[in-house]
């Protein structure tokens, strides 16, 4: 039963490569240079290639930073201006500086006088 089953599975590697080794040994035509070079492109294909690789690869990088910018989320530039706190007066520095417990109460009159006579 075994020796049955072996010679057929010989037989069957014979069919299939018998067309595989034909097919190899048949001769085959030299690439002929020439219209059909490049996909009928000739040298110009050869200068257009690499401009195309070039252009892929802006375009891949292009669709990177756009992808990132929209998962992102708003930018900082998007918030809206933030106005500055108006300036602080020389009054407003010397209520804060006694109210901190810098100075005492004596400084702090002699200098609100100095900044009310201004």
């Amino acid at each position: 039963m075994m020796r049955a089953s072996l010679s057929f599975a010989c037989a069957g590697g014979a069919a299939v490569t018998l067309p595989v080794l034909t097919w190899a040994e048949t001769p085959v035509e030299p690439y002929a240079y020439g219209p059909h070079m490049m996909w009928g492109w000739g040298w110009y294909g050869m200068m257009f290639g690499p401009l195309f690789m070039i252009l892929l690869l802006v375009a891949v990088i292009v669709v990177a930073v756009l992808a990132v910018r929209w998962l992102g989320g708003p930018w900082q530039a998007a918030a809206p201006p933030s106005h500055p706190l108006p300036s602080r007066t020389a009054l407003d520095i010397l209520n804060e500086r006694f109210a901190r417990g810098e100075i005492d109460q004596a400084e702090y009159e002699a200098k609100r006088r100095l900044i009310s006579q201004s």
